[in-house]
């Protein structure tokens, strides 16, 4: 049965395992006056650890210039959905490579010469991104993550697989492979003649060996029902996955932008992990249920899937 809030709105009561969260109208209208945009040229101690509701051209053309660490760019994929109270329709390969020349430019000032940027898209707009992007930024490696979500097809093969494109803006720029080393399940495990384990421990836990970060990734779960970091957001990252691009190529201290922030991973796993943000995001329903996950990362700094410093398989732990 449903209930209802302080505000009189209806809210639908969800199952005890159920930990999506919600945003009522109560806080809705809170985080709403939190919410900024930009109209003037601004520094960078204005922009830091903010968020901006409102289109990024706009609010992009305002943005300190060389003062950004490391670009996370999300942005629609060519496909028809809805985002809240915007739809994007698909288009013509030339017309969304012209709004990827767009959005790409549009922040390309933003960004430090030692600067490391990160595209997100299918498939489907994979060739459009390496085409734009090549012709202002280096390109390094191409990350396919695995997604669980989605429904299988008669007349094709199930798409459960997306990409990341990593770029720099020089040949200098920052990668640490040691933060974002995996820790695998040992299935065959080897020992030396001596019957010490061979690349591998053994713990409470089970059989582990830690291995070497590779551009596929098979251990990102995408956020579900059951987990506290799930929202209402039609295409939600992970912030395991967003923790292994600012741990790899970030320090402590540096500065993260997304233009594209959506319901706020970026800017949560960014505090979490004790980096800066600037976040943009034209939809305020979006905006605001960023700002109260911000909130509960005060008091809720995990990550799930990353401890001591490691990244987890999943399931690889014993019960």
């Amino acid at each position: 049965m449903p209930g209802s809030d302080a505000a009189g709105i209806v809210v639908p009561i969800m199952a005890s395992r159920n930990r999506t969260l919600a945003l009522p109208e109560m806080e809705l209208q809170e985080f709403s006056g939190q919410l900024e945009t930009l109209c003037a040229p601004a520094t960078l101690r204005k922009v830091k650890n903010r968020i901006f509701c409102q289109d990024m051209l706009e609010a992009a053309f305002f943005l300190p210039t060389n003062s950004v660490d490391l670009l996370f760019l999300d942005p629609p994929y060519n496909l028809n959905k809805k985002f809240g109270g915007s739809v994007f329709r698909k288009k013509t390969k030339e017309t969304y490579s012209h709004l990827l020349e767009q959005w790409i430019g549009a922040v390309l000032h933003t960004l430090k010469p030692t600067a490391s940027v990160y595209i997100c898209g299918d498939w489907q707009n994979s060739a459009s991104i390496v085409e734009v992007a090549s012709r202002y930024l280096v390109l390094r490696n191409r990350i396919t993550w695995e997604r669980e979500k989605g429904r299988g097809a008669k007349t094709n093969w199930k798409n459960c697989a997306e990409d990341i494109w990593f770029f720099t803006v020089s040949d200098e720029y920052y990668f640490n492979a040691d933060a974002v080393r995996l820790k695998r399940a040992v299935k065959a495990p080897y020992r030396h003649a001596d019957q010490r384990p061979k690349d591998w421990e053994e713990s409470k836990e089970g059989k582990h060996r830690l291995t070497a970060p590779s551009n596929l990734w098979t251990d990102i779960t995408v956020p579900f029902w059951s987990m506290p970091e799930n929202t209402e957001h039609p295409t939600q990252k992970p912030e395991k996955l967003m923790a292994k691009l600012l741990l790899a190529s970030s320090r402590e201290g540096d500065v993260v932008l997304d233009p594209f922030l959506g319901s706020g991973t970026t800017a949560v796993t960014a505090r979490k992990l004790g980096r800066h943000f600037i976040a943009i995001e034209q939809e305020q329903r979006y905006a605001c249920l960023a700002l109260k996950r911000l909130e509960r990362a005060k008091c809720t700094p995990v990550i799930q899937g990353y401890e001591d410093g490691v990244f987890w398989e999943r399931n690889s732990r014993k019960k």
